[in-house]
């Protein structure tokens, strides 16, 4: 398979290993879910990763819950919510999503806030490797302590701040040696939660929670590390920031994999700017199929508008590909010859190793259907094509032979839900 590493910047080969596969994506920070953007995200990962399992390989998948932050304690603060209730209230909600859009549940689905010691640790790595240094109860990441920062997305430094600034960043905190050193521990302030650390009570900053995770459930070097591209920069800049000075380990990610955004009303989709498409409104028009089927006609890379009128195209498309699912031949004297999936399970398969092609995958997909359709109606058995197409279906995530996603799905994702009731 190749797929495009973003820290190279090229195609790059993955042969699946005899050991599991290492596999992290970037969870919600739950305070307003899940918008369609969100949903391409997952479902495009969804989709790699079941992709690599039908390719006989076993996935080791942790995705994070972002459940302390800035955004959700202002968030709470204005609803006048409890911030611990508010984050699994909308993490409930995006559980309930993944659900009914039939996405595979990772093995691990760890909040921030259950890994506080796990993640004082890592800070305590840090200023034993030179990295950190301590002001004003708060430890700071020093940017410029580490040479090889802005390896990921190669930003030229004179651009780094105005982005990182854009990106949750305080440039003016008094307490920072650069304005684009950023928090690894950031000292309690009045009303807010915090936690006991060696440098006082506090909460952790953004960037050190995910690396914390990853490292501890994954390993210090891990297969694929994937999310939004607009966690890009400054998040998963700082990610490698955080793990390679202390491994010494390069790379900490084999492959970065980052998803394109989804445009509305010409726009990035995003909470901040409130053009959202959420996915329990459109699961409420349109069939789950019909809306993968829709996010799979995207290229993961390619940045795309929500549309309506091609929602309705979608939803077409995953008709036909239910109907030709079910359909069964009425038998004859002389039926011909049974149609051959096997041409199109290469094709499928040479498509999703090109990059994970998904709108090839599709038309491959869809031109099966077509062809057994057509059997159908000339009485000619196509059984065995059928099955080709249930099987290359659930590689897409489409539940072709039942109304209801998968038990693995409701169950893995089941037992997550426990955590945030």
């Amino acid at each position: 398979m190749k797929l495009y590493n973003t820290q190279t910047k090229q195609i790059e080969s993955f042969i699946v290993p005899a050991r599991p596969i290492t596999f992290y994506v970037c969870g919600i920070t739950p305070y307003d879910t899940t918008h369609v953007g969100h949903a391409f995200t997952y479902v495009v990962n969804d989709v790699l990763i079941r992709y690599l399992e039908y390719c006989q390989g076993e996935v080791r998948y942790v995705q994070n819950v972002t459940d302390i932050d800035d955004d959700i304690l202002r968030k709470a603060q204005e609803e006048g919510e409890d911030w611990r209730e508010l984050g699994n209230r909308w993490t409930r909600h995006f559980i309930r999503d993944m659900q009914q859009l039939n996405v595979r549940p990772p093995d691990f689905f760890p909040r921030a806030t259950a890994v506080i010691p796990h993640i004082l640790a890592s800070i305590q790595a840090l200023l034993k490797a030179g990295v950190a240094y301590v002001a004003g109860g708060n430890v700071y990441y020093g940017v410029d302590r580490w040479h090889e920062f802005g390896k990921l997305s190669g930003i030229p430094r004179s651009a780094m701040l105005p982005i990182a600034n854009e990106r949750g960043n305080r440039p003016d905190d008094p307490n920072k040696r650069d304005p684009l050193d950023f928090v690894l521990w950031q000292a309690q302030t009045t009303g807010e939660p915090a936690w006991p650390s060696p440098w006082g009570p506090g909460r952790p900053g953004w960037h050190i929670e995910c690396s914390t995770m990853s490292t501890q459930f994954l390993g210090e070097t891990i297969d694929f590390h994937s999310g939004g591209s607009d966690l890009l920069f400054p998040h998963h800049e700082c990610e490698i920031a955080q793990v390679e000075p202390v491994t010494g380990k390069e790379p900490f990610a084999r492959f970065w994999l980052h998803v394109a955004m989804v445009e509305y009303e010409g726009a990035k989709m995003s909470k901040s700017l409130g053009n959202l498409v959420m996915v329990s409104d459109v699961l409420q028009r349109i069939t789950a199929d019909a809306l993968r089927v829709y996010l799979a006609q995207h290229h993961y890379r390619t940045v795309w508008g929500f549309d309506e009128k091609e929602l309705v195209k979608a939803s077409m498309v995953a008709q036909k590909l239910r109907t030709a699912a079910q359909t069964t031949a009425q038998a004859t004297k002389s039926q011909g010859q049974a149609l051959d999936g096997t041409p199109f399970q290469a094709e499928f398969a040479r498509a999703l190793d090109d990059d994970l092609d998904t709108p090839s995958a599709l038309q491959t997909l869809t031109a099966l259907a077509e062809a057994i359709l057509t059997h159908t109606t000339a009485r000619q058995p196509s059984s065995e094509a059928q099955s080709a197409l249930q099987t290359m279906g659930k590689v897409l995530g489409l539940q072709l032979e039942d109304k209801t996603p998968e038990e693995r799905v409701m169950t893995g994702w089941q037992r997550h839900l426990a955590q945030f009731q």
